[in-house]
């Protein structure tokens, strides 16, 4: 692991799309955000809709009649691959806190390896959006040569303090829940108020005040999710986040939550050497940097420092800082506008870059 410890007999949650050819030469490797799984849209084995659904798939964006499209589970994520919640085979327990200190490196590597274990030494393309965007610039500078080219959606080359203050007080809420037991919470009672505040807190940064505007405005509360305390919620946002919150807490465990979290916080390309030169040994092709202009979490100001870090490596690189409403979560909403700048760079179209 990249901050040291070691984990045996780990494991990589993945799904792949479409077919890798003879050459092994067009496999697009995904990365996701903080809490997706491996399923970014639907296919034969599983026909339920995924978190990318109308990106990835046959003539979309990510086409799957071209590209053979592997997108991994996070390692320390709690859909499959190795993390806090999984058994660790020296005590046939949780790791729980036990989990070695993750870090964005330790889920670009174990991507990598994934690939590797395919059989193919060298990707068409890297891609991630948000916790993903960051993991993408760990892989390019991790492993120089690995890729053609890399898209980096919605990520930072470092976390800003807005962001690591907003996180923290996230983990926080979490780990002063009694529930949360210092880690120790058995599945069946897990950190709920927690992890409840926590995910509120994030999907108000998620999206912007424009876009809560424009789907709520002062709509009150649906009658059936009135309270009887008399400060409970009253209008419809808040019955949207507490929705959000209660699903999140019964698909997501606490402690992956944490570890993930912190990797973020703690990201920084510049401990690789100077950026420039970073990107200068990752040997890429080409690039595709993605910004939105009302993303609170990651500012559109963050994409474009890395389109120029790129640009000054010799990359010939396409910065697109989109003026979708949805904020973070654009990615997520608006597969229209993004589906349109990722396809045009995939099939090789040029487009002026923007700086």
């Amino acid at each position: 692991m990249w901050r040291g410890g070691a984990l045996s007999g780990a494991r990589m949650a993945y799904e792949t799309w479409g077919t890798l050819n003879k050459a092994r030469d067009n496999a697009l490797l995904l990365f996701t955000g903080l809490s997706p799984s491996a399923h970014a849209a639907a296919s034969p084995l599983d026909t339920s809709e995924g978190w990318w659904e109308g990106m990835v798939g046959a003539k979309l964006a990510i086409d799957t009649e071209r590209f053979f499209v592997i997108c991994v589970n996070s390692l320390g994520s709690c859909f499959g691959s190795t993390g806090p919640a999984s058994l660790n085979p020296a005590t046939a327990q949780p790791y729980r806190l036990e989990f070695p200190d993750l870090s964005i490196e330790d889920i670009a590597r174990a991507g990598f390896e994934t690939v590797r274990s395919l059989g193919i030494s060298r990707l068409d393309t890297v891609m991630g959006p948000s916790l993903g965007g960051m993991v993408v610039l760990a892989y390019a500078a991790l492993f120089p040569n690995a890729a053609r080219r890399m898209v980096c959606i919605s990520g930072t080359a470092a976390a800003a303090p807005f962001a690591i203050a907003l996180r923290s007080i996230q983990r926080e809420t979490i780990t002063s829940d009694p529930d949360w037991a210092g880690g120790n919470y058995p599945p069946e009672r897990p950190p709920a108020t927690g992890q409840r505040l926590a995910r509120k807190l994030g999907t108000v940064t998620y999206r912007s005040a424009a876009e809560w505007q424009q789907r709520f405005g002062r709509e009150p509360i649906r009658a059936d999710m009135e309270g009887r305390d008399p400060f409970s919620s009253e209008f419809a946002v808040q019955g949207y986040l507490e929705t959000l919150a209660r699903r999140f807490v019964s698909a997501f465990d606490a402690n992956c939550y944490l570890y993930l979290s912190r990797s973020m916080d703690r990201f920084d390309l510049a401990v690789h050497g100077d950026p420039v030169a970073v990107f200068r040994r990752a040997q890429l092709e080409r690039a595709l940097v993605i910004g939105v202009q009302s993303d609170l979490l990651f500012s559109v100001s963050e994409q474009q420092a890395v389109a120029r870090f790129l640009e000054a490596a010799g990359t010939p690189t396409r910065f697109a800082p989109l003026p979708c409403i949805e904020g973070h979560d654009a990615f997520l909403v608006d597969i229209k506008t993004f589906g349109d700048e990722i396809g045009a760079f995939l099939s090789g179209e040029e487009k002026p870059g923007r700086n």
